[in-house]
């Protein structure tokens, strides 16, 4: 493809646009733009997630990785109002829209930042994604491994996957291979919501 939406800098020329995300107890209109993920509509697995994801078992930061524009980021940040909320993408374009539709949306325990700008002692209650699986499973992985043993005690992680784009494969290897329970919330309209738990010590 080129130039993809996991790309730190887009070279597709800006195209500004808007989408109106509606959730259970959360209605926005989200500025969007070209070279970020799903930039012309909510897409249909994050919908799923957040229909479906509940809020974490314990209390504390809440993190949406691969944030896009924000639609998982400032639905939970409207939860939870009160929880700081990290939103993480290596897409600057991406970053400056979530910052500025969290904004618009008045929703300031919203941080959005690269990766490597989150402090290394911050753990999550809830970790929330609709990874980048087109972007390799080598990828897909080394993301897993980066931010599921941030989980806080008690805390957990939900993640929609296409299941044509290998959500059982995926849930085989956390559980199987790399020792996190994981558990099938959903399957629906071609895709499933993992939730994944912390390593048992």
């Amino acid at each position: 493809m080129g130039d993809h939406y996991f790309s730190a800098t887009p070279t597709a020329a800006s195209r500004p646009g808007s989408v109106r995300l509606h959730t259970s107890g959360v209605d926005l209109e989200l500025a969007t733009d070209a070279g970020v993920f799903s930039g012309s509509r909510i897409d249909r697995g994050t919908k799923v997630l957040l229909d479906s994801a509940p809020m974490p078992p314990v209390r504390g930061p809440l993190l949406d990785v691969g944030c896009g524009y924000g639609p998982i980021a400032l639905t939970v940040a409207s939860r939870r109002r009160r929880l700081p909320v990290w939103a993480v993408d290596v897409n600057e374009r991406a970053l400056g829209l979530t910052r500025s539709n969290a904004e618009a949306a008045g929703l300031g325990n919203v941080t959005a930042c690269r990766p490597d700008e989150v402090p290394a002692d911050v753990t999550f209650a809830g970790i929330y994604s609709n990874p980048p699986i087109r972007s390799g499973k080598g990828t897909l992985h080394e993301l897993m491994l980066r931010w599921l043993p941030r989980m806080a005690p008690g805390g957990r992680a939900y993640l929609v996957v296409a299941k044509n784009l290998g959500s059982d494969s995926l849930h085989r290897w956390l559980e199987d291979e790399q020792g996190y329970p994981t558990t099938r919330l959903l399957s629906e309209k071609g895709y499933r919501v993992l939730e994944v738990a912390p390593r048992e010590a």
